[in-house]
């Protein structure tokens, strides 16, 4: 019997009895009918707030240094970008001894991100020609050709090759700060284009013939970007007043002269951790994604999958180094915005609605209830007296309206649960770990949990 007859079958149907039970079963917990009453007339997101949580709340670390007014992603998914140039960035504010609100442009690397993409992607269909249109593989890769997520070794890839620009050079527009329009646009062009080049080599072009094409389609991909972005920078003129009112120039330079002038940072000797327990996924080992990444000819995605306490311990040096911490985590769980609190606590279910999600890490993973959607920075750590972390600083990219100035607090706890990734210093690794990055990567299949990009916006 098919799928479609066994469901269409009154064997496992909702009945009347059935429906009348649930109803009793409703009305006769009287909380369970006030519940009803608050969530049908006000933000179900602040009835659940758990108040004897909240009243504990201290925002105080013992590890916390210098912070810069915090930044906004707006209306996009480029907190990748975000956290990474708020990392950077506070090396050009010393270097240049200008203030906290100093920031790197990211619309200079939004804009060759969503180019890069472009090419990548048709650079992928071209080595996926023989697999079926209808496949999982191909599906997957026209869902989403340039979004605006990603990754950090894709945040390496765009800074190697294109450099940095002061925000006053390449500032935000309106397709930069509100992305959804020509992301449909450009995603509705590559999936056209997808399928020229399909029905090309159905028809017997060789690859020269399609590379050909492929030129001209990136041609007008180049022109939607520009026409939302602004043209992009090849070459500024810099000069500046610092914050001691002295005055500099340094004339004509390129976004890369300005990088290895004034950012200085050595992305070489940063490293990727993830955390994901997974049976799935073995610890100590490498790991990479298929068709994840944004410039071709750029490093791939390189994962090292070790215990929790691994990412915490090399964190925790980073930052008692001076040194913020890139992170990527799934933000959307017992997260309150208001308040700034990533807390397991934070949040009483079990009181409003008489039952809770009861989960493990790896159960969330398996079956689809977490994954990678969002990245910022640790700031600070609060050490207890064993020097253990008790809650982390986290500097965001939604603005500074909400939570301290737009800087957030995350619970230890919270880190067990719903942290995914960090990215650390080399020289704040045990050998053991180091030592993974001479395996042969495992690639994971594109749509794997680890795979997913930091869209939050």
């Amino acid at each position: 019997m098919t799928v479609s007859k066994i469901l269409a079958s009154p064997d496992g149907a909702l009945t009347p009895e059935a429906l009348e039970r649930f109803q009793r079963a409703f009305e006769s917990e009287p909380r369970y009918v006030a519940s009803m009453n608050a969530a049908c007339a006000a933000p179900p997101g602040k009835l659940v707030l758990n108040r004897r949580r909240l009243v504990q709340f201290n925002n105080s670390y013992s590890i916390h240094l210098p912070e810069n007014k915090a930044t906004s992603q707006k209306a996009s998914g480029r907190c990748w970008l975000f956290a990474g140039l708020n990392t950077l960035r506070r090396a050009a504010i010393k270097n240049l001894n200008v203030g906290e609100d100093f920031e790197i442009s990211q619309s200079h690397l939004a804009f060759w991100d969503k180019f890069e993409k472009a090419n990548y992607f048709l650079e992928s269909m071209l080595l996926t020609l023989d697999e079926p249109t209808d496949g999982r593989l191909v599906s997957f890769l026209m869902q989403n050709p340039v979004q605006d997520g990603g990754q950090w070794d894709m945040f390496v890839n765009l800074v190697r090759k294109y450099g940095c620009v002061p925000k006053s050079v390449q500032p935000e527009t309106e397709g930069s700060s509100s992305t959804g329009a020509v992301t449909t646009l450009v995603t509705r062009k590559l999936r056209e284009f997808a399928a020229e080049l399909r029905r090309m080599h159905s028809q017997g072009a060789d690859l020269e013939a399609l590379r050909r094409r492929k030129q001209a389609m990136l041609e007008e991909v180049y022109r939607i970007l520009v026409i939302h972005y602004g043209e992009p920078t090849r070459r500024f003129w810099w000069q500046w007043r610092d914050k001691d009112k002295g005055f500099h120039r340094d004339g004509w330079m390129t976004p890369l002269e300005f990088f290895r002038r004034y950012v200085q940072a050595d992305l070489d000797e940063q490293v990727c951790l993830i955390h994901c327990p997974q049976e799935s996924k073995e610890m100590h080992r490498l790991y990479t994604v298929r068709f994840l990444g944004n410039v071709v000819g750029g490093d791939i995605i390189r994962y090292i999958n070790v215990p929790i306490e691994v990412l915490k311990n090399a964190a925790v040096a980073q930052l008692k180094d001076g040194c913020a911490v890139w992170f990527g985590c799934d933000v959307g769980k017992n997260f309150d915005g208001e308040v700034g609190w990533m807390d397991l606590e934070i949040h009483d279910f079990q009181s409003f609605y008489g039952t809770t999600v009861r989960m493990t890490k790896a159960e969330r993973l398996d079956y689809g209830d977490t994954a990678m959607n969002h990245a910022m920075v640790f700031t600070g750590v609060d050490l207890d007296d064993e020097g253990r972390p008790r809650q982390w600083r986290v500097e965001n990219s939604w603005g500074d309206e909400r939570a301290d100035k737009g800087y957030y607090a995350m619970s230890d706890p919270w880190f067990d649960e719903h942290m995914f990734e960090v990215v650390v210093a080399k020289k704040h690794l045990p050998a053991d770990v180091l030592a993974v990055l001479d395996q042969e990567p495992i690639e994971l299949e594109p749509w794997d949990p680890m795979g997913s990009l930091a869209v939050a916006d």
